[in-house]
């Protein structure tokens, strides 16, 4: 009753022009007071069990399953059956941390950063030197001049600003990433090079989908543009190309460090992005079959493919194959009369599958109440998400979670999701041997080809609440449950070990000298 009268005194001090507001927001009152209602009483960490290992939630293919793998994957990629879904509205900033801060140092006499004269150094090798280049000599600038007399600040402006190629405020697919014979690529075209080499179908067509904010839609559309007749021409492909920007009705409403609504100096709420949770809608809105996710800017040179491409097509096939296992199981679930038998087949599958365990309540329960049960289990989206050994990468690690039901589940965990007071939880995290490099392919329809409703399988309570600032004033932000964890926390979900050659993001501009 505590919480419900908590709704209603803060419902009755929204004013007239709050409502309207939410209602142009795209969201509901009630969505605004659930989302207060998790400040004032945020959810609970993940239980950790245990991190995964070999044999343990993290399945190690041998050759001969790589290679039935890779065959079951030729006939679902020739019947046009996969998509790939790339988040790219994330800007640059991060990846010139370094350079921004020496920017605005303006010291000559300070000694530069190790990083920072690394970059420097190696500046001609970079895919962009010939564009920053060019647009110091617009301006009469030598670039060569200013590395000869170590005189960098000209360089961070031209590089990181609107003065030249801004890039510090551009997003990462837009920035030039690998120097070829041919020309430059940008992380978006590394995309559209690898879609030729394992979604194209039978007949040519390579299926992609990219979030962008609206402010680089744009560009995005007249690079895509630009590019298209020389790829498709260079790789026999056509590229259905789509792209779409986060939800505003996904945005989640600020509040102060007292839980009170937020404002800004206008007298309006403040609504900030939901994360890249939100982007669960995105994915839904596609409608599609078998999707792969991939971060934009893990993508490497042409000489270096291979690796990338061998395992997108052994995950690929893996989900094939258990999504075809699953689906006869519950077209047999879904007959009448029901077999015993069947019963019984299902779940072993479901065991072995996924651990799935039948909730101790439903112990010497008839054949119908089990049917009802397995059909539960098995009906919902699949996931087959590639872990490499950590070596001290960030990132969310599997592990084996206790859900509310007390039974276990394998979920992606980041480390903000556990009690940083709780040494045993804390022992569990630093246990983990493996992580997620954002290497995912998912089955989105059911058992009869209709796409799943994929909202209905997030767990909402998985949220990520942070400290931000607005106007010099301290906020609390809410996160929605991140995309691939709690966004799928309710997914049937498997780990295969994938290798370390396949992950090689730039987080750092001097990520690319490597």
């Amino acid at each position: 009753m505590a919480g419900r009268r908590d709704g209603l005194v803060m419902e009755t001090s929204l004013t007239a022009d709050d409502r309207a507001q939410i209602v142009r927001h795209g969201l509901t009152v009630e969505q605004v007071l659930r989302q207060i209602e998790l400040f004032k009483h945020p959810p609970g960490y993940v239980r950790l069990e245990r991190s995964c290992l070999p044999g343990s939630g993290i399945r190690v293919l041998d050759e001969q399953q790589v290679e039935a793998c890779l065959a079951t994957f030729a006939t679902a990629c020739a019947q046009g059956r996969f998509l790939k879904f790339t988040p790219a509205s994330g800007a640059a900033t991060r990846m010139f941390k370094s350079l921004i801060a020496a920017r605005e140092q303006h010291d000559e006499h300070t000694p530069l950063p190790q990083d920072v004269l690394a970059c420097m150094n190696g500046l001609t090798r970079f895919a962009f030197y010939d564009d920053l280049r060019a647009v110091m000599a617009r301006d009469g600038v030598a670039i060569e001049s200013c590395t000869e007399r170590r005189d960098y600040h000209p360089i961070f402006e031209y590089l990181l600003t609107e003065r030249g190629l801004d890039y510090a405020s551009l997003p990462k697919g837009l920035l030039k990433f690998h120097h070829y014979p041919s020309g430059s690529r940008t992380p978006f075209e590394e995309h559209l090079v690898e879609a030729a080499a394992y979604v194209r179908d039978r007949n040519g067509l390579c299926r992609l989908h990219f979030t962008v904010s609206p402010q680089h839609l744009e560009r995005f559309q007249k690079l895509l543009e630009s590019v298209r007749p020389t790829y498709e021409s260079r790789y026999a492909a056509r590229f259905d190309v789509g792209f779409s920007m986060q939800h505003p009705s996904t945005d989640t409403v600020a509040v102060d460090l007292d839980n009170n609504l937020f404002r800004d100096t206008a007298g309006q709420l403040l609504f900030r992005p939901g994360g890249h949770g939100a982007l669960i809608e995105n994915l839904n809105d596609l409608r599609g079959d078998i999707v792969f996710i991939k971060n934009i800017d893990n993508v490497v040179p042409d000489d270096r493919k291979e690796p990338t491409l061998h395992w997108k097509k052994v995950l690929g096939g893996y989900l094939v194959h258990l999504q075809s296992a699953i689906f006869e199981r519950l077209a047999q679930l879904n007959s009448s009369p029901i077999s015993p038998t069947a019963i019984g087949d299902a779940l072993r599958f479901a065991r072995q599958a996924f651990a799935t365990q039948v909730p101790k309540q439903l112990d010497g329960a008839g054949p119908d109440e089990l049917r009802d049960v397995l059909i539960a289990k098995l009906d919902r989206p699949l996931r087959v998400c590639g872990m490499m050994r950590s070596n001290d990468n960030p990132g969310g690690g599997p592990f084996w979670v206790k859900g509310r039901d007390d039974t276990s589940t394998l979920q992606i965990v980041e480390t903000a999701q556990v009690d940083p007071d709780a040494p045993a939880q804390q022992a569990v995290l630093r246990s983990a041997t493996y992580f997620n490099p954002v290497d995912l392919v998912c089955g989105v329809r059911n058992w009869r080809g209709e796409p799943f409703d994929l909202r209905q399988f997030v767990d909402p309570t998985a949220v990520f609440i942070s400290q931000k600032s607005s106007g010099g004033r301290t906020l609390k932000a809410l996160e929605h449950p991140g995309l691939w964890n709690g966004a799928m926390a309710e997914w049937n979900t498997v780990f295969v070990e994938v290798p370390a050659a396949t992950f090689r993001p730039v987080k750092s501009v001097n990520d690319l000298l490597g």
